[in-house]
């Protein structure tokens, strides 16, 4: 069985990261003509091949452009809402608690979208990262394995799932 990623099921953000994010894609979109301007004036000040500030200034507008591609691709896809009532099993929007095999201590966590990390004092992890996409539609009780970034294998199991509460 495969679980959707989350680009396939969209990304759920609550509605304060939905405000949050949607401010700061307008604050650079209303940006830009500052920019533009900043560049033009950097290059009226000569050769731009020793002109540092011209250069500057076009890395941070290339900079300000790749982060509103990615606020406005990412509030497309946005599914806005409030995180489930009620968990069984892990899911967007859902806290797991999830124990290291050999390890006593438990580690708490939101599944969603990293971009709502900003909204609560809990680590985020993304349903498309290696642990977040091996525990999605776990249940209580169920061991996984996935591997790491560092290719060793890491086996959590989840000890519970619970609704996210702003």
């Amino acid at each position: 069985m495969t679980t959707p990623t989350e680009h396939e099921q969209g990304i759920w953000l609550t509605q304060e990261a939905h405000d949050r994010l949607k401010a700061e894609l307008d604050q650079l979109v209303a940006g830009r003509p500052a920019m533009a301007a900043e560049i033009n004036a950097r290059r009226e000040e000569g050769d731009l091949k020793e002109n540092g500030g011209y250069h500057a200034a076009k890395e941070e507008q290339g900079k300000q452009e790749g982060r509103i591609r990615q606020l406005t691709d990412l509030l497309r896809k946005a599914r806005v809402g409030e995180p489930p009532t009620t968990a069984t099993t892990a899911e967007l929007g859902t806290v797991i608690t999830i124990r290291f095999q050999g390890d006593d201590e438990t580690e708490k966590f939101l599944l969603g979208s990293r971009e709502i990390a900003g909204t609560t004092d809990l680590a985020v992890y993304s349903p498309e990262s290696a642990m977040g996409s091996a525990i999605l539609g776990s249940k209580p009780g169920t061991s996984v394995t996935y591997q790491a970034p560092n290719g060793r294998d890491i086996t959590v199991e989840v000890v519970a799932v619970e609704p996210f509460v702003p």
